[in-house]
């Protein structure tokens, strides 16, 4: 997986391009990043799938702040970027792990 954070000068925010790469013995048929920028919400718009068999998205957010995210791979199976800048135990009572993205 990848991020690409692209911050504007003429406004407060930044272009983030994630990448869900494909992985050994996976077959996504829909991908999708949820976080608390869009509330933790499980029915957000999917990545767009490439031809790569690769997803990735583009999404505009507040620079200077900090977001929580995991990819969420045919509605039921969570996944976090390796990329991302750290990660954070999720709050949950379990080991569970988010990704943290730095902006």
């Amino acid at each position: 997986m990848s991020i690409r954070k692209q911050c504007l000068k003429n406004k407060p925010e930044c272009k983030v391009t994630f990448k869900f790469e494909k992985k050994a013995g996976l077959k996504p048929e829909s991908v999708k990043i949820v976080g608390d920028f869009n509330n933790w919400d499980k029915d957000t718009d999917p990545m767009k799938p490439l031809k790569t068999g690769e997803f990735t998205q583009t999404i505009n957010l507040n620079s200077n702040t900090q977001y929580q995210f995991r990819y969420l791979v045919n509605d039921n199976e969570w996944f976090n970027d390796e990329e991302a800048d750290d990660h954070t135990n999720a709050g949950l009572g379990n080991s569970e792990q988010n990704s943290v993205l730095n902006l």
